[in-house]
């Protein structure tokens, strides 16, 4: 797996959270409660029980959360944790569920910062309240400014700039960069980086993310009128099969490459109908974030010292993606 030169100290705290046993219904916007949670067993630990809620901008049908919640489902296992999960898409939804979890008085939150304007009163009124905050994913720059412990997850716009030096050595000319949220400042600064390594030029095109056959027809227009476009880099793995669907239609030759990986992903770049995809594990922003909330309650550990905790990037290509297989299929990749 390449690792991208400006992420290369992708922390030892991956390998060790891995030892341990460390992109859907992922979009529920009701809570769903899940007990110690799923993940192969093994004896939990014998502090208190804790509560910890986990809150993010899902959308319906969105399987990269099924991946964070598998590891957050597995360290609550390991932590001897109650792990709560709920979603809302718009930014208004996840500050009232914010909200509700502080009414409760959990132990600790994870929240995403995809659209931090709109829920930073309701981290703020949490960590007020005495109620340790990590986030992850996305918004990781508005992270401290709302009094989060830390950040887990991957630099965004670093992540497009790998992708962008990928196209060069690809000898990519025009790229088509897919947002499937529109306002999300994580996908938007992906894109944002693709276009500031990328010599050729890049083209965003907004879709209606939770409407997939929207989407795919949105995306194969644009492939039709845009016959120069020779690539399509979309922001999660649902929309490169979309995509892949939407490029057979309109007869193009372009390059899909995505962000995220799948089962999905891995079938099609063995199948080389993807080129690459962009590693920024899941499972494991998940599993670090509740036990990284454990280790603060239990032992006043901070992790990464309140730094952001790099998850990715990674470029995982036809090559190198056997290895990642057996992972993907069990859903903790």
């Amino acid at each position: 797996m390449r690792t991208h030169r400006k992420a290369a100290a992708l922390l030892a705290v991956c390998a060790l959270a891995l030892a341990a046993g460390c992109s859907s219904e992922g979009g529920k916007a009701s809570e769903e409660k899940n007990g110690e949670g799923g993940g192969a067993g093994g004896k939990a630990v014998n502090t208190d029980r804790l509560k910890i809620a986990m809150v993010t901008h899902s959308g319906e049908g969105d399987t990269f959360w099924d991946i964070v919640q598998s590891g957050a489902k597995q360290a609550a296992s390991k932590d001897n944790v109650e792990f709560l999960y709920a979603a809302g898409k718009e930014g208004r939804e996840q500050a009232q569920l914010i909200d509700s979890y502080v009414a409760k008085k959990v132990d600790g939150i994870v929240v995403t910062l995809a659209k931090p304007e709109a829920v930073k009163a309701a981290v703020q009124k949490a960590v007020a309240a005495g109620i340790p905050v990590v986030t992850i994913n996305s918004g990781g720059e508005h992270s401290e400014a709302v009094g989060a412990l830390s950040h887990i997850g991957q630099e965004e716009s670093v992540a497009g700039e790998a992708v962008g030096e990928e196209l060069n050595t690809r000898g990519k000319k025009k790229a088509l960069c897919v947002i499937h949220e529109q306002g999300n400042v994580s996908l938007e600064a992906r894109c944002a980086g693709v276009k500031k390594t990328f010599r050729g030029t890049v083209e965003n095109l907004n879709v209606e993310g939770t409407n997939m056959p929207a989407s795919t027809s949105s995306i194969e227009a644009k492939l039709q009128t845009g016959k120069d476009i020779d690539t399509v880099v979309t922001l999660g793995a649902p929309f490169a099969a979309a995509t892949v669907k939407a490029k057979a239609g309109a007869g193009s030759d372009a390059e899909v490459n995505t962000f995220d990986l799948n089962a999905e992903v891995v079938k099609q770049l063995k199948a080389k109908e993807i080129g690459f995809a962009v590693d920024q594990q899941p499972y494991l922003q998940g599993y670090l974030a509740v036990d990284g909330l454990w280790l603060h309650k239990t032992n006043g550990n901070v992790l990464g010292g309140g730094k952001p905790v790099l998850t990715g990037p990674a470029l995982v290509t036809g090559k190198n993606v056997p290895a990642l297989e057996k992972y993907t299929a069990r859903g903790t990749r």
